[in-house]
């Protein structure tokens, strides 16, 4: 008697890295590398901006509101924003591994490139040419920024504290910072710590 036929299923996939509202998962530490190298030699003057659009608009790796999340996070984090964030992406994909392959996309081509910059620089510093191009260029990173901003604005619908609280908290803390000048740690402590309150108690069952 033939034994009975038996269907081998397919290997299961990366699991998707935030929650199953993700589009799509990378498909490798490699391709976590290449798109990070990528972003990271597109951000002149700020890369925030170039990771909303790669991760969420190009790789759709993320949707907003699991981008807006992971930014919230690494900005609590000591360091770079933009690291902590490339690191914790890493890690939910492929662990240990995925969080290297994004750190090292950030850093590697980009620091090859900062050394070189930094040996012109050196030589033409004070070149009236050349302070005139940073300066325009902090303004250019001001609006980056700041289209990131307005972009990612939608996704605080789905927010647990709902829109209005959310925008007003928002406001609180561009007004503390930017006009007040209130340092970081305390809006964090302060305005953050609320937030996290809140949040939990609307959260609880």
């Amino acid at each position: 008697m033939a034994p009975p036929e038996t269907t081998l299923e397919p290997a299961a996939g990366p699991r998707s890295i935030l929650d199953d509202d993700a589009p799509r998962a990378p498909k490798s530490p490699g391709e976590i590398f290449r798109v990070f190298t990528r972003l990271a030699l597109q951000g002149f003057g700020g890369v925030l901006p170039i990771a909303q659009r790669e991760l969420v608009e190009r790789e759709r790796w993320l949707t907003r509101e699991q981008f807006l999340e992971l930014l919230a996070v690494a900005q609590v984090l000591p360091g770079p924003n933009v690291v902590n964030l490339s690191l914790m992406f890493g890690d939910r994909a492929f662990g240990w591994r995925g969080g290297l392959a994004a750190l090292g996309g950030m850093i590697l081509a980009p620091w090859c490139v900062v050394m070189l910059l930094a040996l012109a620089y050196a030589h033409y510093a004070q070149h009236p040419v050349v302070a005139g191009a940073l300066r325009g260029m902090g303004a250019v990173a001001a609006g980056l920024i700041l289209s990131t901003g307005l972009k990612l604005i939608p996704a605080l619908r789905r927010n647990a504290l709902g829109a209005p609280a959310a925008l007003v908290l928002a406001a609180l803390t561009f007004a503390g910072i930017a006009l007040l000048r209130v340092p970081l740690v305390w809006m964090l402590a302060g305005l953050g710590g609320l937030a996290c309150v809140a949040a939990w108690r609307r959260l609880a069952p």
